[in-house]
């Protein structure tokens, strides 16, 4: 019995920090300044079940984007996030705050370029061809400034505290 609640307060730990994470995107914030991305790159590393860890991932999502409302391009926000919460998975299993600065600033760029195709893609904003997209690239870097800061720095705070929690546990 002491073993199931052993297992259960390890599961707990980061299905709520990957909630808080996801959860916080409701908090009053600057643009593009949300931990989602470090939810994405933490699951990998905090579940040890990647099924476990994209369904907590995605719904986490889908719960708080019930509250803040729905959006054209979420397809691509929930692919860039699963994109990279496989990738990180399969990276970070021996993770350091090196390989989480890198892996932070990695996973930035691939939702900058996933979410803003899709936004060039599937708007009017942009004409249709190659210099629309290079266009709406360009148009989005002031907010990627806000996505590299917060991912670094909520991926940080996330690894820093289940180290705590994990190491504290078993002394």
């Amino acid at each position: 019995m002491n073993n199931i609640f052993k297992n259960l307060k390890l599961e707990i730990f980061p299905l709520s920090i990957i909630l808080v994470l996801a959860f916080s995107r409701l908090i009053p914030h600057p643009p593009n300044f949300t931990p989602v991305i470090a939810a994405a790159v933490m699951s990998g590393y905090l579940f040890k079940n990647i099924y476990i860890s994209s369904v907590v991932l995605l719904l986490s999502m889908f719960l708080s984007d019930l509250v803040i409302g729905t959006y054209g391009n979420f397809i691509f926000v929930y692919f860039s996030l699963l994109l990279i919460m496989f990738l990180c998975t399969k990276i970070n299993k021996k993770l350091n705050f090196k390989k989480l600065f890198l892996l932070s600033l990695f996973s930035a760029l691939i939702f900058f370029l996933i979410t803003n195709f899709g936004v060039w893609a599937f708007s009017n904003m942009y004409s249709k061809n190659l210099n629309g997209l290079l266009y709406c690239y360009l148009l989005a870097i002031p907010f990627f400034t806000n996505t590299i800061i917060s991912t670094v720095i909520f991926s940080n705070l996330a690894y820093i505290a289940s180290n705590f929690y994990y190491k504290r546990s078993y002394n």
